[in-house]
């Protein structure tokens, strides 16, 4: 990876977090990085939540993960313009579907941002029942999109 690439990859990051998605020109395989290490960030966040729940459930843990899937998932949608699905050449898990039917794709990412923000909300609480309710909300929304939107390994 040429020194450039990892440069792109923060502004790019920078753009989406600023609400800019569209003003960084990413090349797909770029693009598709990225929304991997972001779900890679996600999962991370979903485990580190479960681990927390599953025993302990310090809230500052808690915290620090339910925010950190929140700001990820905020991230998520913008980072599948057209080009960047199978026909793309680059390996991904992402079904056509997602660009097919892009309105519905759009309405399962903004589920997906309000379901972690009330995460993200409770997770300071101390109310641990409501955090791991909620904790399931989020699962469901992300399995209900897998099941539509990526293919299975």
């Amino acid at each position: 990876m040429t020194r450039t690439k990892p440069i792109l990859m923060a502004a790019a990051f920078a753009a989406l977090l600023a609400g800019g998605a569209a003003s960084i020109a990413a090349s797909p395989a770029e693009t598709i990085a990225a929304r991997q290490a972001n779900f890679k960030k996600m999962g991370g966040a979903m485990k580190a939540l479960k681990d927390e729940l599953g025993g302990g459930a310090d809230k500052a843990k808690l915290l620090a993960a339910a925010r950190t899937l929140a700001v990820t998932a905020r991230m998520q949608g913008g980072l599948f313009p057209a080009g960047t699905g199978p026909s793309s050449g680059v390996k991904t898990d992402a079904l056509p579907a997602i660009w097919a039917q892009k309105p519905v794709f759009d309405a399962a990412a903004g589920k997906l941002v309000a379901e972690a923000d009330k995460l993200a909300g409770l997770a300071g609480s101390g109310n641990t029942a409501a955090v791991l309710a909620q904790f399931k909300v989020v699962g469901g929304t992300c399995a209900a999109c897998h099941r539509q939107f990526r293919a299975e390994d």
